[in-house]
């Protein structure tokens, strides 16, 4: 059941949530936004839908409960027939037919139906803070799946140019060695380095097939040229900030709550089991002889059928249970303590997730400003080399520790640039701020938690039914396995080869020969 619900924006008019107002793709199609990758995931991820029809499985606790206060109304019927009577029993009948209905209308119950009914609301609110939890976490998992095939796209990039600068370099280096210009020295540098970038780049190459895998997997689709994501507003300026909110809006300590709530109402529903029970009762009878009572000596012929009605009230005061109700009760009380430790574990938990997600996000905004000075340092710095060399001052050793300086410096950068933006998402999460109404995803109706609840809260009807389920997630059976594969622009910085000096034409000048 979805409509579309009014939306809490997650600020309004923030970059978020504006940037991610696109058109829509179909479920089938790449994302190439943010925004769409998250829409995929929240219309077709098995884990969210999974958890939408347990919640709606939780909503049918309600109606459950509440029958327990509703009243009760039984048929009964049997057929007899007696294949062999005694020879004294005259007034014996060969057949009977019998027909009892009953109706029981509870009065009194102890408290059981009221506080059960209580308990199965608590949890029902419990199982929509679990959705709204999943939701989050669901968003979370799509942010990281996203910007790290981003991230190993860049270094796959970068891995690349460099393997393509060193072979060009290796054999300029080994045709200046023909004519004496280096030495074996420079030339087994050139390949040793050449051999560690390719080894670097197998690896990146590996790394980015299993971001893509778990991209697939996370979205339902394989990434495509992804876009850069739009920036997260409104973070929060202190860790202080982001614990205060998290403890306020974070839903997991809204299931937690409701939880414990539920569980004291449990205790309500055990200590009922020992008290008076009142209940109306009526009851008709209709016995029928199908026409087998014999004819009595005197003539007379007794009645076949016969119909009888009772009404009354009904008192079940329990005496003696063998101790079974006070077990109960202590063992509700012991399940509620149980859920109060659980809230405060799962509080302690939501503070280390917003303090840690601070900590990383602040700790990576600070690496991506020393790793861009790194960057352009490193580049001035390899020009420089480059330009040394060219005049006899610097070996080609120089110029492949420069240009290795520069591609760590720039995987250092990206690396910085996906933990801090996953780290941002994961603090907005942490605060309750992570989920589809917060994040302008109105291509189409939202799921509505509530309003399967209001469907099936009143139904009473013993035959009704939900249609035969079917698969709501979409399976990736048929996507072709991800490769490594990256399209993206090389750095022109480093698409130059390494050694641009002028070729020598005698080894005895050459200022790098040994």
């Amino acid at each position: 059941m979805v409509h579309r619900p009014r939306h809490r924006a997650l600020r309004r008019g923030a970059t978020l949530t504006c940037a991610f107002v696109l058109p829509l793709v179909s479920p089938a199609a790449s994302a190439e936004t943010l925004r769409e990758a998250l829409l995929q995931a929240y219309n077709g991820n098995p884990t969210i839908t999974g958890q939408r029809a347990s919640l709606r499985a939780t909503d049918e606790t309600v109606p459950i409960a509440r029958a327990s206060g509703l009243p009760g109304a039984n048929l009964n019927g049997a057929l007899t027939e007696n294949a062999l009577q005694a020879s004294n029993n005259f007034l014996n009948p060969e057949r009977s037919a019998t027909g009892t209905a009953q109706l029981s209308v509870p009065l009194f119950q102890g408290g059981a139906v009221r506080n059960n009914v209580r308990a199965a609301e608590a949890r029902v609110e419990a199982g929509r803070a679990n959705l709204r939890g999943t939701e989050a976490s669901l968003f979370t998992n799509v942010v990281a799946a996203y910007m790290n095939v981003i991230r190993d796209e860049a270094i796959v990039g970068l891995n690349t140019q460099n393997v393509r600068v060193l072979e060009t370099n290796l054999n300029a280096s080994r045709d200046r060695f023909q004519v004496g210009d280096l030495t074996r020295t420079d030339v087994a540098q050139s390949e040793a380095r050449l051999a560690l970038a390719r080894a670097q780049l197998q690896s990146a190459e590996a790394q980015l097939i299993s971001s893509r895998e778990t991209y697939l997997n996370i979205v339902g689709s394989a990434p495509g040229t992804l876009d850069e994501p739009p920036q997260l507003p409104n973070l929060p300026a202190s860790p202080d900030i982001a614990v205060s909110e998290a403890l306020a809006g974070n839903p997991q300590i809204l299931a937690a709550q409701r939880a414990r709530d539920a569980s004291a109402y449990d205790v309500g529903v055990a200590r009922a089991q020992r008290l008076p029970r009142v209940s109306a009762v009526g009851q008709g009878n209709y016995f029928n002889y199908l026409g087998s009572v014999p004819t009595a000596i005197t003539g007379t012929r007794v009645p076949n059928a016969v119909t009888t009605a009772t009404a009354g009230i009904q008192l079940t005061l329990p005496l003696f249970q063998g101790g079974r109700p006070a077990a109960q009760v202590r063992q509700a009380q012991a399940l509620q303590s149980q859920a109060i430790e659980q809230l405060t574990a799962t509080e302690r938990n939501v503070i280390a997730q917003a303090r840690s997600a601070f900590a990383i996000w602040r700790s990576s905004q600070q690496v991506i400003a020393s790793s861009e000075t790194a960057v352009n340092a490193n580049k001035l710095s390899l020009e420089g080399v480059r330009a040394e060399n060219s005049v006899g001052t610097r070996t080609v050793l120089d110029i492949l520790n420069a240009e290795q300086e520069l591609l760590n410096s720039q995987v250092t950068l990206v690396t910085a640039r996906r933990d801090a933006y996953v780290a941002g998402f994961a603090l907005l999460a942490a605060m309750g701020r992570a989920e589809a109404r917060d994040l302008g995803l109105e291509g189409g109706a939202l799921y509505d938690p509530v309003a399967n609840y209001k469907r099936v809260r009143n139904r009473i009807n013993d035959f009704d039914s939900d249609p035969q389920p079917r698969p709501v997630a979409t399976t990736t059976a048929g996507i072709a396995a991800q490769n490594a594969t990256v399209r993206r622009p090389l750095d022109p910085m480093l698409d130059a080869n390494v050694d641009r000096s002028p070729a020598l034409t005698t080894g005895a000048d050459s200022p790098n020969r040994q």
